[in-house]
């Protein structure tokens, strides 16, 4: 089977191919088209078809639109309620329902040559279920999706075993966890459906007072899903515009959501678990990329394992939709082979890219060397490498990297990016130094998406990455699966004593991650970066 997955309606419009159960590419439209999520002026311009992801799928496996058997779309129209009924008072969703109704026909004038009856509705919560336990290295797994919405429907707790999907609870709208954390982002001046991570990081520099409010309106059901009553939030703090200067009160209300947002999970884990004896757990949705609440469950729920998916967000449904009628169709699936499933280039390609930009640049004997070479100086490098990622992590692909031994490099990065400065860089490590340094997380962790304890001794020496309380969002490197990286990491250890490299993701602020060699030549070129390593080459800054 050949499937093209597509995400199109919410946000983080994506596409994803598999070939024969093999997932061969996986890219969000924002890379391509430049706006970050998919985000436009008025709210109905997300709903926009992947068309350069799609297109640059079907290249990169060698395929035309007419090789494909099916085109899958991560939302079943027939499975919406009427837009009056689902309680959401939103006045897009009569057109969003109908939008979804005529995929068929506006993915058959994308992709010229394909038969709109190929393609196929799968239902938003069950392609989330899929992207995330399909794609696990699991055979048998528990699965919870929370997000803030699908057709009528914002949780899923169910089973997959064999590569079918048994559900166990779902949670009908109005009410819903993800939507929940998007008010109050909104509510502390942040974009929704953007900026709930920013809401995490103030979390830590709060306490949460406000919890018996928010427990008597956010509670369990005792069934497997929840209730979400509407929060007042002015009484609890004041609205912020963009850009205001937010108080204790900002932090202690994110520590308070944050808090109780964990205490659901696991009650709904534990629920689950109750069920069916499971000692496995996968997450997906959007509310799956809040790390200290999966870190909680991994610590607490009693699974023995969590996993989840790098792009667990929306983007994640293009894979999941895929995966799912993959299976459906006896294809044997294999796990997800990593997060680098984006595009790359040849260097003979980097090296044109370079002469056509008329940029001076050198191919030392080792890229990996020059870097740890710049960071132990504490240089900031720009590292452009290989296949980009898909879901909104950097992994070691389109990183921006400095010393973490140096505290003040927290704040200088954030300037770099442009960024708020209570928001935290994250360590990257070699896997099989992180258990010296890092606990109570799960180890190894490649995909950034828990938090870990540091050991109080090494607080000093790495303090850049550390956060206001104490942990750090850990992406471990195995040099099996990325040499490179490790490399690097291992040449840095050599110089400075330290196994640990500062990676944050290669973007300035409101802007989505760099992904062509172009956008890397212009980020270095507009931002206070000393190299940029991009495939075997480097570009130093020129002295002033």
């Amino acid at each position: 089977m050949k499937v093209l997955g597509i995400n199109a309606l919410f946000h983080d419009p994506a596409a994803a191919l598999v070939v024969d159960g093999v997932t061969v590419a996986a890219a969000e439209e924002e890379r391509f088209s430049r706006r970050k999520h998919g985000h436009r002026p008025v709210p109905f311009a997300a709903w926009e078809l992947p068309e350069l992801a799609a297109r640059w799928c079907l290249a990169e496996a060698g395929l035309e639109p007419t090789d494909l058997d099916a085109v899958t779309y991560s939302y079943d129209p027939d499975r919406a309620r009427p837009a009056d009924a689902l309680g959401l008072h939103d006045p897009w969703d009569h057109l969003r329902q109908t939008y979804a109704r005529e995929a068929p026909g506006f993915l058959a004038t994308a992709l010229p040559g394909l038969d709109p009856a190929v393609v196929r509705f799968v239902p938003h919560h069950v392609a989330h279920a899929a992207s995330g336990a399909l794609a696990s290295p699991y055979d048998a797994t528990d699965v919870l999706v929370l997000d803030g919405r699908g057709e009528c429907a914002s949780h899923l707790a169910g089973r997959y075993e064999g590569g079918a999907l048994t559900v166990h609870a779902s949670q009908d709208l109005p009410h819903s966890m993800g939507l929940l954390y998007e008010e109050l982002t909104d509510h502390l001046g942040f974009l929704r459906s953007s900026d709930e991570f920013k809401v995490m990081a103030m979390a830590s520099y709060g306490t949460p007072r406000f919890l018996p409010e928010i427990r008597d309106l956010v509670r369990t059901d005792g069934r497997g899903g929840f209730v979400t009553e509407r929060v007042d939030w002015p009484s609890l703090a004041k609205r912020l515009a963009p850009g205001e200067e937010w108080t204790q009160d900002h932090a202690d209300l994110a520590a308070t959501v944050q808090l109780r947002l964990e205490e659901v999970l696991l009650e709904l884990a534990g629920w689950l678990r109750g069920r069916t004896g499971g000692d496995r757990l996968t997450l997906a949705g959007g509310v799956a990329l809040n790390c200290v609440a999966n870190t909680r469950l991994y610590a607490e729920s009693g699974y023995d394992d969590v996993w989840v998916q790098p792009a667990a967000g929306d983007a994640g449904t293009a894979l999941g939709s895929a995966l799912h009628v993959a299976a459906q169709e006896g294809d044997v699936l294999q796990p997800m082979p990593g997060a680098d499933l984006g595009r790359g280039w040849s260097d003979e390609e980097l090296e044109t890219w370079l002469r056509t930009a008329q940029v001076p640049y050198e191919r030392p004997a080792d890229v990996a060397v020059e870097v740890a070479e710049c960071l132990a100086a504490d240089g900031v490098v720009a590292w452009f490498q290989g296949r980009s990622e898909f879901g909104p992590r950097a992994l070691g692909h389109r990183s921006l990297l400095a010393h973490p031994g140096r505290a003040a490099n927290l704040e200088r990065l954030n300037d770099v990016k442009g960024r708020e400065q209570f928001r935290p860089v994250a360590p990257m490590v070699r896997a099989e130094k992180a258990a010296e340094i890092f606990s109570r997380g799960p180890l190894p962790s490649p995909y950034m998406l828990f938090v870990h304890d540091v050991h109080p001794e090494w607080r000093d020496r790495i303090p850049a990455v550390v956060h206001v309380d104490g942990t750090a969002r850990v992406q471990t490197v195995d040099a099996a699966t990325e040499p490179l990286v490790a490399r690097m990491l291992e040449a840095f250890e050599h110089r400075t004593g330290v196994p640990v490299v500062i990676n944050t993701s290669l973007n300035t602020i409101g802007r989505p991650m760099v992904d062509d060699p172009r956008d890397a030549l212009e980020c270095f070129g507009s931002a206070p970066v000393t190299l940029l390593a991009i495939g075997p080459f480097v570009v130093r800054r020129r002295a002033l």
